[in-house]
């Protein structure tokens, strides 16, 4: 990857098309790619085990550790074993969340995983077996970019991370994910096997999503209701306080007929990345 100013003209952008689809050429010959992902940058790759197992490393994670998931809208429902929702969760109710909060930006979900989500990209939970979805939202050019990306792998979904090295790398408890391309440039830059796809213009990618933080994704969970709120409604877990803020997350769930619980971990939101400049 060549390291070029944010204000080159000539670094790939989400908006050329161009740029897009040979980005999509080289995570189909297996590179990855460190993209815009709504308001910070994500790093999307094949799902196969040995790619995911090579991210890893990159980042400094162990190999076997589990990745995310993502994709387009259209093949989001595919992912799922809406056989094993709770018994107070209706299908319908949940696939309409999901639509509100990816029509507000990017989000994450943990559900019962399908069939055909291979192992080393689920994570068995309260006995489930889960797949992880993260997407950048609806409005983010990167949609393009993963539609691409499917059609060259003839697939319908992706693994993806948060563009950031690992706390077994750097030795701190947090690595906050980048949000600037000049970030990822400086952390991932001389990585052979990592193709830049930027934001054409950073601040108009933040102010496109005005209600999410400059940080990983919340993630909320759908395969277990852990209690009923004190409204009565099936309550949710919201397992990673990032982007979205819990109270704007509560209101939308209740907006379709659930409660939120916040898990211990996720008592603190995720603090976004400072840069020195």
């Amino acid at each position: 990857m060549t390291h070029r100013r944010t204000t080159d003209p000539r670094r790939p952008t989400l908006e050329n098309t161009e740029d897009v689809h040979a980005a999509a050429r080289s995570l189909a010959e297996g590179r990855a790619v460190a993209h815009g992902f709504g308001n910070f940058y994500a790093l999307t790759a094949r799902p196969d085990r040995a790619v995911v197992e090579r991210v890893n490393r990159m980042k400094g994670r162990p190999p076997a550790q589990v990745a995310s998931v993502t994709t387009v809208r259209e093949h989001i429902p595919s992912l799922f074993d809406w056989s094993r929702l709770p018994a107070a969760v209706r299908r319908r109710q949940v696939e309409d969340l999901i639509e509100d909060l990816f029509t507000l930006g990017p989000f994450g979900f943990r559900g019962p995983a399908a069939t055909r989500v291979p192992g080393h990209l689920t994570a068995t939970h309260e006995g489930v077996p889960t797949v992880q979805l993260i997407a950048p939202g609806y409005h983010c050019p990167s949609n393009d970019f993963l539609a691409a990306a499917l059609d060259r792998t003839d697939g319908d979904f992706l693994a993806v991370t948060s563009v950031n090295p690992s706390r077994h790398r750097t030795g701190t408890a947090y690595e906050p994910a980048h949000w600037r391309a000049d970030g990822v440039l400086a952390d991932f830059g001389d990585e052979p096997g990592v193709t830049l796809l930027a934001h054409r213009d950073e601040a108009a990618a933040r102010r496109r999503h005005p209600h999410h933080a400059t940080a990983s994704t919340t993630v909320l969970s759908f395969h277990h209701t852990t209690a009923r709120g004190r409204s009565g409604l099936p309550a949710l877990t919201l397992e990673r306080h990032g982007s979205l803020s819990a109270a704007h997350t509560r209101a939308v769930a209740a907006n379709h007929g659930f409660a939120l619980v916040v898990a211990p971990r996720a008592a603190d939101p995720l603090p976004p990345r400072a840069y020195a400049d």
